[in-house]
């Protein structure tokens, strides 16, 4: 491969990676490099032997784990096999995109990156460790590392003489060509198939989702209670879908009518306009989410992001769209490095919207064809299944949640997926829900009869709710759930069913309700409390231990209170008592599935 090639690979659950990696293919086009992109399973993994540069964007989920589009990737890269001598020609950077709220923030990237060492890669920078809990968010840590990135990668591949960097005042060409569709042009074009129902073997994804039907949308919180949590089920009679206990059911959203609505009338667009994609560059593939041709609506409804939060370079290109002098300066000091608290204030403590940073830039004017450019294409949000095919052969649960919740804003902020659900019901028969399956990042014990600790207050209880009922469709005992929310009449979820099977002998229950007396009461006391029995099923009768729910202070707490319970109940010091639960943890007899 050429000197001033270079390769950037991203692995993510959501499309954050991505967004990362384009922004470091443009900073290299800018300074002249010929820029590859994929995501890490699209790569030839075993061309990386001849890549002369390397940059390598990704997250961790679960307990540590690899995205779902780098497994292949990650399997190669650490087989023990390979030549220790193998990158040593390579010049590589790994940038992680993480959340320090998270047991084990940024794992994989650390753990990439020292893997790339022991094959002889050289490293041009320190791994970098973006914290979306940082004030300023992830930026905080990408712009440092990427300018030091550019400043090392410079020395060694100076640009050509007769070259200079270009500035970022020059609009960039856009990602895509597109062309407008005329009325006669669309009557006779096939419109691409977005029926993922079609398909039969069971093997559903982002890009051929299951279009699934409502079975029932049920409000499983109190009429009066703050937060409305929903039990939704879904048919999937037809589909093949198959699933196990821990596994998770993604949903592709669509925006909410209203925004859509606001979104088209605000851009000056016409909803029944047809049009296709072509590149504009060889290297960067066409989004596989939209059908060719695809109409306004389609593209407004179903793929941008228009609710979602803007990242700088969204205000940096927005500013070549406006004829207003102020507005232009006002929207390149948001894009600047030095106006980041401003940025921070506007945007993200507020949670403005992208359409409503439009909405207040009244000056702007963006060609469509920027449109993809300018806002993220629109994420599948995942929701732990809360059903057992073995109880539900032709079902699939979700406890849902649904955001709303107020800033300075005047508008309540909304969550795009849980508004969109709630209101959707059995009746609209012509409504369907894109979904497929993924596996979950929690593994229960392949023996039924394993004594399983589960711990889910609110709706972490969801995972565990589908392996209970699997356990009992096998007339297996030996669960024992530990069940927290605010106020026993108001928020406890699954209260009945919880109720029938702790009657009939086949789960043990333990509440909490931290908002019924004078002092709180959460998981972790109740774990203390019941101290005794779970020593006793821990070393006694081999149980495992899941935790799964809001990753913020609740899993740290309840490991707390369970090393609490070791260390009194098994007469340890305390780093002994450390040490049984890294055992556990290392055996998975120990699992968290937590979320932010």
């Amino acid at each position: 491969m050429g000197s001033r090639q270079l390769l950037v690979l991203y692995g993510s659950q959501t499309g954050t990676a991505q967004d990362v990696a384009e922004r470091v293919a443009r900073d290299a086009k800018r300074r002249h490099f010929a820029t590859r992109i994929s995501s890490l399973d699209e790569c030839n993994v075993g061309n990386l032997i001849n890549e002369r540069l390397l940059v390598i964007v990704c997250s961790t989920t679960g307990q540590g784990d690899a995205p779902d589009n780098m497994h292949l990737f990650w399997r190669f890269i650490f087989r023990r096999n390979l030549p220790a001598n193998s990158l040593t020609n390579t010049n590589f950077a790994v940038l992680g995109l993480g959340d320090s709220s998270y047991q084990k923030f940024n794992f994989i990237a650390k753990k990439l990156h020292k893997r790339l060492i022991q094959l002889g890669g050289n490293s041009l920078v320190p791994v970098g460790l973006a914290d979306d809990q940082h004030d300023l968010g992830a930026d905080a840590v990408i712009d440092p590392w990427l300018n030091s990135l550019w400043e090392k990668t410079l020395n060694i591949f100076p640009i050509p003489p007769g070259l200079e960097i270009i500035s970022d005042e020059i609009l960039p060409p856009a990602k895509y060509k597109v062309q407008l569709l005329d009325r006669d042009t669309q009557a006779s074009t096939p419109v691409g198939n977005r029926n993922g129902t079609t398909q039969q073997s069971g093997v559903y994804s982002n890009v051929c989702p299951y279009h699934a039907r409502m079975i029932s949308n049920k409000r499983v919180t109190a009429p009066d209670h703050f937060q409305d949590v929903r039990l939704v089920k879904f048919d999937i009679s037809n589909s093949k879908i198959k699933y196990s206990a821990g596994d998770v059911l993604m949903i592709q959203p669509s925006n909410m009518s209203d925004t859509v609505v606001d979104f088209i009338e605000l851009m000056g667009l016409d909803r029944n306009q047809y049009f296709t994609l072509a590149q504009n560059d060889p290297d960067m593939p066409l989004p596989s989410g939209l059908p060719q041709p695809c109409s306004v609506e389609y593209l407004v409804e179903k793929y941008l992001d228009i609710n979602s939060i803007p990242r700088r370079y969204f205000f940096q290109l927005l500013s070549f769209f406006t004829a207003d002098d102020t507005e232009r300066e006002k929207l390149r000091e948001l894009a600047s490095a030095e106006g980041q608290e401003e940025l921070y204030s506007y945007c993200n403590r507020v949670r403005r919207s992208i359409l409503e940073v439009l909405q207040d830039f009244s000056h702007v004017k963006v060609p469509f064809e920027y449109l993809f450019d300018l806002i993220p294409a629109m994420q599948p949000r995942a929701f732990s299944i809360a059903s057992s095919l073995q109880m539900y052969p032709d079902e699939i649960h979700i406890l849902m949640a649904v955001v709303q919740y107020r800033t300075k804003l005047v508008k309540p902020r909304r969550g795009v997926c849980s508004t969109w659900i709630s209101g959707l019901t059995p009746e609209s028969p012509d409504v369907r829900v894109p979904v497929w399956v993924k596996k979950g990042t929690i593994a229960f014990p392949k023996d039924p009869t394993v004594p399983v600790i589960m711990v889910g207050p609110g709706t972490g209880c969801a995972p565990f709710r589908g392996y209970i009922q699997e356990r009992i469709s096998q007339n297996n005992e030996g669960c024992v759930l530990f069940f927290g929310c605010r106020n026993k009449k108001g928020d406890f979820l699954c209260e009945e069913e919880w109720m029938s099977y702790e009657n009939k002998g086949l789960l043990r229950l333990f509440t909490a309700f931290s908002r019924d007396q004078d002092h709180k009461i959460y998981v972790q006391h109740v774990i203390k409390e019941n101290a005794v029995l779970l020593w006793d099923l821990l070393e006694n009768k081999g149980a495992w231990f899941y935790i799964a729910g809001n990753a913020k202070q609740m899993p740290d707490s309840v490991r707390d209170a369970l090393k609490s319970v070791i260390q009194e109940q098994g007469l340890k010091t305390e780093d002994e008592a450390e040490t049984y639960l890294r055992v556990l943890d290392k055996h998975k007899r120990y699992q968290a599935e937590t979320w932010s």
